[in-house]
């Protein structure tokens, strides 16, 4: 799976980026029909804690998949986008393959 990652004022980190790379392996063994993840950092600027951002859009068969997660830090937005793309992954594997 090819991975392109944009940082949008954030500063490009290669901790932020084996992270997704470590979670999207696990998603490319278990579904093989992706081909392509953007993933995009932002920075929101909030009163609350939350506003680090990570959207991830997928390129697969079909319409093209996207999850965003605003948390209060980037690896935890990771974590949430991924299970996000995780589940919407499932219901597209079963519209293809039953």
């Amino acid at each position: 799976m090819q991975l392109v990652f944009e940082y949008h004022d954030v500063t490009a980190s290669d901790r932020l980026e084996e992270a997704v790379k470590e979670k999207m392996a696990r998603l490319g063994e278990k579904y093989d029909f992706v081909h392509r993840a953007d993933i995009f950092f932002k920075n929101e600027n909030t009163s609350d804690d939350l506003g680090k951002i990570c959207d991830i859009r997928l390129s697969a068969p079909g319409p093209r998949i996207f999850a965003s997660t605003n948390a209060d830090s980037y690896l935890s937005a990771i974590a949430e986008t991924v299970r996000d793309l995780d589940k919407q992954l499932e219901k597209r594997k079963v519209e293809l393959y039953h």
